[in-house]
């Protein structure tokens, strides 16, 4: 990376755009990134040859970001749609890729039985977002766009393991544990971001960022960085909150990549 690229890499807001191969119907999952996210992250963080981790690897945009640059990845998850999902995305044939990108159906939990100590140099994922998906959609944005997701419930699974099913709580602890586990995986100062929303829930803010924050140092990470996703370029039309005395941010307009790392020893 060179110093200029560099410089502009440390402003603490960025924006992407979706392309063609990106997955933006939630019919197909229900919480994706653009692939121009993660390959900002993969190269900065890692060099062509090493090893990336998605343990909740979803639609498998970090394995096809991988594969654009140059780097070896493995996925997780425990739906098998996500899985067969990941692998139809990654038939495209790439004549020049020399490195390898698997997706591999899981418990994350269980993801020390696959990888030896010290060999992941990035961990990038978006976990599920607790239950907070599991609710009808009523907000006034789907109701103009006649989206057909309003009234319906956006869930991952019915899975009990899955993270999706679980209260706030629960959830927490369940991705510190597995973090925890993670945590020997990753070289010395080997990066670990993670892509996280807060909501707005019952009028009250809930600070999943905040959360994951506190769990994480809990199990031996240090927060290094936090990026504002400003996502004010691709969303689509969005209601009116609040008006006119109880002022919210819109929460769809940005999330948050909390970027951790392994201290070294």
């Amino acid at each position: 990376m060179t110093p200029k690229e560099w410089i502009k890499n440390q402003l603490g807001v960025w924006q992407f755009n979706y392309e063609g191969r990106d997955i933006r119907d939630k019919n197909l999952h229900p919480a994706t990134f653009p692939i121009s996210l993660a390959k900002k992250v993969i190269e900065l963080f890692t060099h062509k040859g090493e090893l990336v981790l998605d343990p909740f690897v979803g639609s498998g945009t970090t394995l096809i970001a991988a594969r654009d640059v140059d780097r070896n990845a493995i996925g997780f998850d425990l739906q098998r749609k996500y899985i067969e999902l990941c692998e139809k995305r990654l038939q495209q044939i790439d004549m020049f890729n020399t490195t390898k990108q698997i997706a591999i159906q899981d418990d994350a939990k269980n993801i020390p039985k696959y990888l030896d100590e010290n060999v992941i140099s990035l961990i990038f994922t978006s976990p599920p977002y607790a239950n907070l998906l599991n609710r009808e959609r009523k907000n006034k944005s789907r109701r103009f766009r006649k989206n057909d997701q309003l009234d319906k419930i956006e869930q991952y699974s019915h899975d009990p393991r899955d993270l999706g099913t679980m209260q706030l709580d629960e959830y927490t602890k369940a991705i510190g544990d597995i973090f925890e586990l993670l945590f020997p995986l990753l070289r010395p100062k080997a990066h670990c971001v993670i892509n996280v929303s807060d909501i707005w829930w019952e009028n009250k803010r809930i600070t999943i960022h905040v959360s994951i924050i506190e769990e994480l140092r809990k199990r031996g990470y240090e927060l290094r960085n936090i990026i504002i996703w400003d996502k004010t370029n691709i969303v689509n039309q969005i209601g009116i909150f609040g008006w006119p005395s109880n002022y919210i941010t819109m929460g769809v307009t940005f999330e948050y990549l909390l970027d951790f790392w392994k201290p070294s020893l």
